[in-house]
């Protein structure tokens, strides 16, 4: 029997006014709204659906090591760097620190329009223990105005050499945890690219990378393959591993870095293979980019 016109009047009434599946338990629905993931009515497209997942997927890979800090000092601060919107940092604050009532976030941009947006946002949403920095590269490493000492690193899509920005800051801070999902790696193809001719005289590894579509994919891997091991020789456990499925992002590899206490000779077969690498691709221009730490060459 169908139901009445009165019971379809409540049922229509009881209705959540967002897309309830996909937030995460007591996520702020205001946030959403403001980082333009969920309309104002509450709706999420497929895009924002799609980017939210990724966020949240990657906020349980996080969480545990903001948890695992705050246990041992009983505070926590993130650099969320090249921050883009910052949407990562506030929905870390929202859905880890800001029930806690500890951790800070800061969020480093080189543009100032979204600086200034990201601090006003988080002051319309009483996020006090967020900050938003424009700085470079260089600056931040240097900046007195970023909290001592930096717990986690984290760099979400990342375009180009900014995973590695990302990671020369984290190893100058001595941050604890890296959390990287690098996006559209350019350099490493184009170095491959300019010394092809004598790659092929030399090797026939070369092969791999002969043909410009698998140069540009070639050098995409080998990229997170050397900051991996540029990871280990300054002293990290590394894991690589999917962050979302592929249907959702062809920008997909994650990669976690936590220091350990002690390095030896685990630092120095990674220090050793990734010099054999360098050497054996050709891209000995690319040296300085993935040197380990000072400390532990």
């Amino acid at each position: 029997m169908p139901p009445s016109k009165s019971g379809r009047a409540a049922s229509k009434a009881a209705a959540p006014s967002h897309d309830s599946a996909d937030i995460v338990g007591d996520q702020s629905v205001e946030l959403l709204k403001e980082l333009h993931i969920l309309t104002r009515d509450g709706k999420l497209n497929q895009d924002s659906r799609r980017k939210l997942k990724q966020v949240n997927h990657l906020v349980q890979f996080i969480a545990p090591l903001l948890e695992q800090v705050m246990n041992v000092r009983g505070d926590v601060s993130l650099v969320d760097h090249g921050a883009g919107k910052s949407y990562l940092g506030f929905i870390l604050y929202d859905r880890v620190l800001k029930s806690r009532g500890l951790g800070h976030v800061t969020g480093i941009e080189t543009r100032p329009e979204l600086v200034d947006r990201s601090r006003a946002l988080a002051a319309r949403l009483g996020f006090g223990r967020m900050r938003f920095l424009n700085l470079s590269v260089e600056a931040s490493i240097a900046s007195a105005e970023l909290p001592q000492p930096v717990d986690v690193v984290t760099a979400l899509h990342a375009c180009d050499t900014a995973t590695d920005d990302a990671i020369r800051f984290g190893l100058a801070r001595g941050a604890a945890h890296l959390v990287l999902v690098p996006c559209c790696q350019a350099e490493v193809a184009g170095v491959l690219r300019q010394h092809k001719a004598l790659a092929l005289r030399r090797t026939l590894l070369s092969e791999i990378w002969r043909h410009p579509l698998h140069t540009r994919e070639f050098g995409s891997q080998i990229t997170n393959v050397l900051r991996c091991l540029q990871l280990e020789a300054s002293g990290y456990a590394v894991t690589v591993t999917e962050l979302v499925g592929w249907e959702h992002s062809m920008k997909n590899e994650l990669i976690v870095a936590s220091r350990q206490t002690a390095g030896g000779r685990g630092q120095a077969h990674a220090r050793a293979r990734l010099e054999e690498l360098l050497n054996e691709l050709g891209l000995d221009d690319l040296r300085a980019r993935f040197a380990p730490a000072p400390e532990a060459q």
